[in-house]
Parts: C-alpha cells; structure tokens; sequence
C-alpha cells in the first residue's frame, strides 16, 4: 500500500525547511468550499503547499495503521473519535496537550475533548460532531392533536401514544421505529439515569452495566420498545439492518432515532418528505431537558512520524478559527472548536443537534475499546436478551457487564 509522503527542502543553514505538508480528511467530512479556502489561505499565508487527499472510511483502519508506522506519514490525519485511543496507546500520534490553547480549546466541548484523551494527555483536535435526534413527520404529529414536540420522556410516550390511536387503521403502522439493538440511543437512556458503560480506577476499567441506573436506562428502553408497536422492527439487529432512513420512507413511521445524514437520504430519495420533517432533542426523563447523546464525528491529529508538524500545528490552528468553525456548522455539523452554533441552528434537525451537543458524551476512551464495538458488541447483545425474554434484565445486564470489564482488562 502506498504512503504518502511530505515534502521538504534543505535550506543554507542545513536544516529542512518544510514546503508541503499532506493532509488526510476522510469523504463527507468537510465541504470542498472549506477546504478550498482553507488550504488556499494557509498556503498564502505560510507559502508551504498543501497535499490535500480524501479518504474513504472503508478500509481506513488498516490504511492508516500502515500510514503511521511509516517513516513518512501524512502530516495531519483525521481519525473517528473512538480510534483515537488505540492510535494514541501505540505511540503513534503526537501529544498536542501543551498546544491545545492555539487549537481554541476554550471552547471545546467537554465530550470531543473526552474522546481524544489518554492518561490526562491530548493526542489530537476535535474536528466536528454529530448527534441523534428524534425525526419525526410534522404532518401525522399534527393529525394526532400533537401540537409541540416532547420536552421529557412521559410526554415522548404519550405523543407515540397519539400517534398509535390516529393511526389505528393502517396495520403497517410504526409511532416510533426502534429496532432492539440501537445501541448508542440506548445510551443516551442510561447516561440520563445516571448510569454509564464503565469507570476507571487506578487505570483500571469496570463495566458498570448492571448497576441500578444502567438497568434503569435499559428498562426505558423497553418501555419506548414496547410502546411504540415496535415488534414489527427486528429486535436482533441495528439500525442499520435494515437501513432505517429506508423505513422512514414507507410513510408508516411517525419518528426514528437518528442522525442528520439519515433524514438527508430518505428526503434525497423522497423529497416530497423535505416539507413534512422536523427534529427535537432526545427527550429527559426530566421534563425540560435534553438526555445527553453519544457525541459521534472525528477529530484531526499529527502522526508522532511528522517531519513537518510545527506546520500542521498552524494549519489545525487556521482551521480552529471561527471563520472555518462557522463554515462547519453552515454544512450541517456541530463544530469542533467552537461553541457557536448559530450558522447550525438554520433548520429544525441543526436546532435539535445544536441544543443536544452541549449534553454529549462518549464511550470510555480506552485503546481497548475498538475491539468492544466493533466485535460480538456485549450491548447489543444485552438489548435483544432482554427485549426478547431470553434473559432477566439482571441476567443480560451482567452479562454483558461482565463481557466488557474482560474486555477493557
């Protein structure tokens, strides 16, 4: 596999002097009129050239593992947030903790600084985020008599329950599409019972799963699940099997759990839906409030390997500037280093993401965690135990608990 390398030249004095500097982004992350501008003023700025190359997710993995072991890596690198931890625990990327000031990291939000932390260290820059919220179709809320979205979980449950009753005739009906192993909306459940995946102690990961408020967001989970006349969606898969987007399409879902590209492909697909939509945030189980929400999206590093990273410190700090924050948040994302969101808030789905972000948060940021989403997900495992009556709730909960302390151990 080839690797892009980084151009230098050897000055007077002996010593290189950098004139190109190779960035990776990954596809869809950033508009083309960003980057365009962006390099275009770095390069006028700084007179060192920017080799800017796009990347496709699949396959980035192994593409990058051999990038950062190369003596000649690209310069700045875009990683998902939760591969941060498994680059950073190889020695791989640089610590930028003592530059964080120059990337704007006042205005960080707290779960994107989370994601890129390793023992107290920061080993990148948040770049962007995104969110779930609650899409729903306008047209059948209004049917129903639902007259504003839910602000907490007892009215999100009454207005499935409109929803239910307005559209009692149609057998192919859903109020809210939920399949039984959406597990980074489960989350969201049980981070707004106070529970979480796990702690750390001494270094030391432990699941904590099967405490009294993990449980508690697993039983709100069942208790949407069973509301929403749900069964209809498969309680052994994901969201995106079937792709859910696709069932929104059908006409017969009121709401689904999902993200900005997901309302983007059904109204691409359907734009007579474009009028009909709209988003609020996932709703507390306190009235008034959002649930805090899995913070997904990417952030930007430097390879420890960099022949040029006092450079690609200057091109993250261009990037970190309002002028390109507000240019992310114009195309749909929740900015990484800054905190306004107005340029976001230009429809219903950027209102709904800008007031959940704030609330956001991340899976442990453990190297090992990777291997915990990406193989036999002991989470979803639990979902469909419970969902289906396999297991006892204690049962899959500590199971499943049980699966990730070994797992982060």
């Amino acid at each position: 596999m080839a690797v892009s390398g980084c151009g230098t030249s050897t000055n007077s004095g002996g010593g290189a002097e950098t004139k190109e500097i190779t960035v990776w982004l990954m596809d869809g992350s950033a508009p083309t009129t960003l980057t365009d501008a962006l390099n275009k003023e770095f390069e006028s700025a700084n007179g060192i050239k920017v080799k800017y190359e796009v990347q496709k997710w699949t396959g980035i993995q192994e593409k990058l593992t051999t990038a950062l072991a190369s003596s000649t890596p690209p310069d700045v690198i875009e990683l998902g947030n939760t591969q941060i931890a498994g680059f950073a625990d190889q020695g791989t990327l640089a610590d930028l903790t003592a530059d964080a000031g120059q990337f704007n990291s006042g205005e960080w939000l707290g779960g994107l600084k989370d994601s890129l932390t390793l023992n107290g260290k920061q080993f990148g820059v948040p770049f962007y985020a995104a969110n779930r919220t609650v899409i729903y179709r306008t047209d059948l809320f209004q049917a129903a008599g639902i007259t504003t979205p839910p602000t907490s979980r007892a009215e999100w449950i009454d207005a499935i329950n409109k929803l239910k009753a307005a559209n009692a005739s149609n057998p192919d009906f859903q109020a809210l599409y939920l399949p039984g192993q959406s597990w980074y909306f489960l989350l969201s459940l049980i981070w707004d019972e106070g529970g979480d995946i796990a702690k750390q102690d001494a270094g030391k990961w432990t699941s904590t799963l099967d405490s009294a408020q993990s449980k508690a967001g697993f039983e709100a989970y069942k208790a949407l699940y069973d509301a929403s006349a749900t069964k209809k969606a498969p309680a052994d898969t994901d969201e995106a099997k079937p792709q859910q987007y696709e069932v929104f399409q059908t006409g017969n879902v009121g709401m689904m759990i999902g993200l900005p590209w997901e309302l983007g492909s059904a109204v691409k697909d359907k734009p007579e839906l474009k009028e009909k939509t709209a988003a609020f945030p996932i709703p507390s189980k306190k009235a008034g409030s959002s649930a805090p929400v899995f913070l997904g999206g990417s952030n930007l590093a430097i390879p420890t390997a960099s022949k040029n990273a006092e450079a690609a410190k200057k091109w993250l700090a261009l990037l970190s500037s309002k002028k390109y924050q507000d240019m992310l948040a114009e195309g749909g994302a929740v900015p990484g280093t800054s905190k306004d969101t107005s340029k976001l808030e230009t429809n219903a789905v950027g209102k709904a993401l800008a007031a959940s972000a704030p609330n956001g948060k991340v899976t442990p940021s453990s190297p090992k965690w990777g291997a915990v989403e990406a193989g036999q997900n002991p989470l979803k495992d639990a979902l469909t135990a419970y969902l289906s009556g396999a297991k006892s709730l204690d049962q899959a909960t500590k199971d499943a608990s049980d699966a990730i302390t070994k797992a982060l151990g």
